[in-house]
């Protein structure tokens, strides 16, 4: 298989360089949350941000951005569960409980408000964390995701994304080290499920700034119509010509721009 011809969601871990970038973390640590080890670090000063990556990614996907973000926001990069520094899959993989990893994350480190951006799998991570702690997130951004969406309406992906074409995804080994790690990370895939119902949309209090580009074909657009009718309050971004990775490449100083916008508004 041509891994150009792989599907626009996985886009991101075959282009991604295994550059590393010059910030240092003011602080950073892996700490036990809900029975496993999980890793953050810090940057900056000012209102806590999360930056929250995509699936089999890992929070160096964020690292570029940091000092966009640092003079004005203390800025978490945080490594999910699965994946990274973090523990490796134990259980079946379930978003509602990467989300409570998150939440718990966030009272370990006693923060009371937060504003957020999640990628793909982060962005799913975070309308679950909205619902679960309502009054937790001031403002959030999420990109190539709604909310909803299961790898079983792919199954070029499931064909694609398995632990014999690891080859294929060349960041896999930089982000997640051992063998034994990448092939949880990438069985787990095949339970990658999630979907909220439109009360449970409407139950979600932050304002929320949707960002997709035009040729992700990972999403369903009448699904993104739904969801965006029952958000109370979200405003949607397409940017033309940009597949799943929305934030990257040649729309990266866009998205900060509107990034920045959106969220000074809090």
């Amino acid at each position: 298989m041509n891994p150009m011809k792989i599907a626009p969601i996985f886009i991101s871990l075959l282009l991604m360089t295994t550059a590393t970038f010059s910030q240092v973390p003011k602080k950073s640590e892996s700490v036990l949350i809900n029975g496993k080890m999980i890793y953050y670090e810090m940057h900056g000063d000012g209102t806590p941000l999360f930056l929250l990556h995509g699936y089999a990614l890992s929070s160096k996907s964020w690292k570029p951005y940091v000092k966009d973000f640092d003079k004005e926001y203390e800025v978490y990069l945080v490594d999910l569960t699965g994946h990274g520094k973090s523990e490796a899959f134990k259980e079946d993989l379930s978003i509602k409980s990467v989300a409570e990893d998150v939440n718990s994350l966030v009272h370990y480190l006693k923060l009371n408000k937060i504003q957020a951006i999640g990628f793909s799998f982060g962005g799913d991570i975070l309308y679950q964390l909205a619902l679960m702690n309502p009054l937790l997130i001031e403002s959030m951004i999420t990109i190539g995701a709604v909310g909803t969406w299961t790898v079983n309406d792919f199954p070029a992906y499931k064909k694609a994304f398995t632990f014999e074409n690891r080859g294929n995804f060349p960041r896999l080994a930089a982000d997640h080290g051992t063998d034994e790690k990448i092939k949880a990370l990438m069985d787990q895939f095949l339970n990658y499920t999630v979907r909220l119902t439109n009360e449970e949309l409407q139950d979600i209090k932050p304002e929320v700034l949707i960002i997709l580009g035009d040729d992700d074909e990972g999403m369903d657009f009448e699904e993104v119509v739904r969801v965006k009718k029952n958000l109370p309050k979200s405003d949607l971004c397409v940017l033309p010509d940009v597949a799943h990775g929305a934030h990257e490449g040649k729309t990266k100083d866009e998205f900060i721009l509107k990034a920045k916008a959106f969220l000074s508004k809090k």
